[in-house]
């Protein structure tokens, strides 16, 4: 099946983010693709970098093969009575990015039961390296592929029970902010032992990179790609061990924790 006219309903940061991915890895011609913004500067600059920009969601989706719902968990409810006449009436599948919203309560409010995706991406997707989780319901295996297409040329993706969808968005989309902030934490060391600050974070965001293609490419556990790089007395197992005494591990198993229980106490 493929999708070839998207709409995206709200072009913030993550709704803008999965524009320029979509665009950039030609899944969609620019002319196909419609975004929504409200903000009026926002919406002029949008125009002017040449996307097909509108303030009305009706007429956004009057044609839409695929509707991406990518706005706050505050606004859904006023979008969904906005749109759910058209939606019933042309039937488009939906993409929800909404965090924390189940999809039996976007069912209540569209009042149909549409091909419906819940999607928890994270800002990776501006340039093709998303972790995507996604849940599906009333949907079709030729649908089901074409979300699967679209989103694995934004990034990695993995297909979840809609249960598992608050701990996905402590991970995926929580997660890319604990990993940065480890990146600046590593630009800071690099700095007190002699490096520029640029040529301190080319080199920890390249170790990390790297870290992480080896975790993907060789399908491979974290430990063993570190023993590979520890040995007896060396220089690397003392900074891990010190890195350990002083919290590291517990203190990122507790970030993501936190983050989970502050989705769940919001349910």
């Amino acid at each position: 099946m493929e999708l070839l006219k998207i709409t995206i309903l709200g072009a913030g940061n993550l709704g803008f983010s999965i524009a320029k991915g979509l665009i950039s890895s030609r899944l969609v011609k620019k002319e196909n693709l419609v975004l929504t913004e409200k903000n009026p500067k926002r919406l002029a600059a949008l125009i002017s970098d040449g996307f097909h920009a509108l303030d009305d969601n009706k007429q956004a989706i009057a044609n839409a093969d695929l509707v991406m719902l990518v706005v706050k968990p505050w606004q859904i409810d006023e979008l969904l009575e906005d749109i759910k006449t058209i939606v019933a009436e042309k039937q488009p599948v939906l993409v929800s990015c909404v965090t924390g919203i189940m999809s039996s309560h976007i069912y209540a409010k569209l009042g149909c039961n549409v091909p419906l995706f819940r999607v928890m991406p994270n800002t990776g997707v501006a340039i093709e390296a998303s972790m995507s989780c996604i849940s599906e319901h009333h949907t079709t295996p030729g649908q089901r592929e074409a979300i699967r297409t679209i989103f694995a040329q934004l990034g990695e993706v993995l297909f979840i029970p809609e249960e598992q969808m608050p701990g996905a968005t402590a991970m995926a989309g929580c997660g890319i902010a604990f990993a940065l902030r480890f990146i600046r934490a590593a630009i800071q060391a690099g700095v007190e032992i002699g490096f520029s600050s640029e040529d301190a974070k080319i080199l920890a965001a390249q170790i990390t990179k790297g870290a992480a293609e080896l975790i993907l490419q060789n399908n491979s556990h974290p430990e063993a790609e570190i023993d590979k790089v520890t040995t007896p007395k060396g220089i690397t197992i003392t900074g891990l061990n010190e890195m350990e005494h002083a919290g590291f591990s517990s203190s990122i198993i507790k970030g993501f924790l936190a983050s989970y229980n502050k989705i769940e106490q919001k349910k």
